[in-house]
C-alpha cells in the first residue's frame, strides 16, 4: 500500500522560513504530478504549488516568489520551501500525488500544521 508521510511544519515567527518534506512509501508505483495544498480554519482547501515529473512548476498567486517547491524523483520525495512566512499562511498543509499503481489515483498526505505568529 503506497502512504505519503509529510514532515516539517511548526510554529514560526513572520518573516520566518519552514521547509515540508513528503515522502511517499511503498513499492510498485509510478508517480507523476505531486503538489502542496493547504486549508486555513474556515476556508476550503486550496492549491499552494505543484511539481511535474519533469520539473514544471506551478503556484498560487499569494507564495508566488516566497514559496518553492521541489522534487526528488530517487526518492519520491517533493519539498516545499517556504521563505517570509506570514500570518496569513497559517494552515494545515497537505501533500498530494497522482499515483499509478494498477490505475491512477491521487493520494492525500496526512497533513502538517504551519503556525505563522505575527
Amino acid at each position: 500500500q503506497v502512504q505519503l508521510v509529510e514532515s516539517g511544519g511548526g510554529l514560526v515567527q513572520a518573516g520566518g522560513s519552514l521547509r515540508l518534506s513528503c515522502a511517499a512509501s511503498g513499492s510498485g508505483f509510478i508517480i507523476n504530478n505531486m503538489g502542496w495544498y493547504r486549508q486555513a480554519p474556515g476556508k476550503q482547501r486550496e492549491l499552494v504549488a505543484i511539481i511535474s515529473r519533469g520539473g514544471s512548476t506551478n503556484y498560487a498567486d499569494s507564495v508566488k516568489g516566497r514559496f518553492t517547491i521541489s522534487r526528488d524523483n530517487a526518492k519520491n520525495t517533493v519539498y516545499l520551501q517556504m521563505n517570509s512566512l506570514k500570518p496569513e499562511d497559517t494552515a494545515v498543509y497537505y501533500c498530494n500525488a497522482n499515483i499509478r499503481t494498477t490505475t491512477w489515483g491521487t493520494l492525500w498526505g496526512q497533513g502538517t500544521q504551519v503556525t505563522v505568529s505575527s
